[in-house]
């Protein structure tokens, strides 16, 4: 079985939220959110130190992809923040070195307050929880669906999971 190490990012004007997979490559968990001192998106000596948060992550956990929540709009298209977060994400791809792949992170962050919630935390109280549980999430759904993929492949008798 092929083990994919990634990083599901969920990428927000003032934080990212950080998740990784365990060694099966089968749960996501929560691993840190960055704090931006920049608000916008793009070259900066905040990017920069975003780079070196993850570009430390990347290196721990032997990552091979980056997976980006991408925040379509309610009728599926790319809106303005969809464009923003792709460029994004294509900037932190070419800075690590790493492939990016997209999932469709709408009502991430809800689902994340309402797991707060679950737990009797406050949503405004605890922000960089949310954003963690939002890319803990994200990537979740990527590797779900990847473990989708790997087992049809092994039905129709090609074990290969698409070497990403």
């Amino acid at each position: 079985m092929v083990i994919i190490s990634a990083l599901g990012l969920d990428i927000g004007k003032k934080r990212i939220g950080v998740a990784g997979c365990d060694g099966t490559g089968l749960i996501a968990t929560g691993l840190t959110t960055i704090s931006r001192t920049s608000r916008f998106f793009g070259p900066s000596a905040a990017r920069t130190q975003v780079v070196a948060s993850l570009r430390e992550l990347v290196v721990e956990r032997q990552v091979q992809v980056l997976v980006i929540g991408l925040p379509y709009t309610m009728k599926g298209s790319l809106g303005y923040q969809a464009r923003l977060v792709q460029k994004e994400a294509r900037s932190l791809g070419a800075a690590l070195q790493l492939p990016v792949e997209y999932v469709d992170e709408r009502l991430t962050s809800v689902e994340a307050e309402q797991l707060l919630i679950d737990q009797k935390l406050s949503p405004s109280r605890h922000k960089e929880l949310i954003d963690r549980k939002a890319a803990c999430l994200i990537l979740q759904q990527w590797l779900d669906s990847h473990a989708t993929r790997y087992a049809a492949g092994r039905k129709q008798g090609n074990l290969k999971l698409s070497q990403v």
